[in-house]
């Protein structure tokens, strides 16, 4: 008699403990499904800018099908002046960033918009 209560017992620790086990592993999974669905769901980073000033000046000018000479004429600078711009070796004022997008016919947003 005493057999069959220990048995009975040690049934029933096994059974609730493969119930345990089981609600375990249903949760595992269930937090597995979450975290799937979450990183798929997460915004993308923003992009990087793209561009250097000396990119975006020089794409602008090409774009326009324009020389630096004629850059330069029109700005009241020398044609170096602009390469120089166009290369990174030095950057425009703003008063010439502003006479550059209206050559360009952009605003200064547009003209500057992918530079990092």
């Amino acid at each position: 008699m005493k057999n069959m209560l220990y048995f009975e017992l040690f049934n029933m620790a096994v059974f609730w403990l493969l119930r345990l086990g089981v609600l375990v592993a249903l949760l595992a999974a269930a937090l597995l499904a979450i975290r799937a669905l979450l990183k798929k769901h997460r915004p993308a980073p923003a992009p990087a800018p793209s561009k250097t000033l000396a990119q975006a000046l020089k794409d602008h000018r090409t774009r326009c099908k324009l020389t630096q000479e004629y850059v330069a004429d029109a700005l009241g600078v020398s044609r170096q002046a602009v390469s120089k711009w166009e290369t990174g070796e030095s950057e425009p004022t703003m008063s010439n960033l502003s006479a550059l997008a209206k050559t360009y016919g952009v605003t200064l947003a547009q003209l500057l918009q992918d530079v990092g």
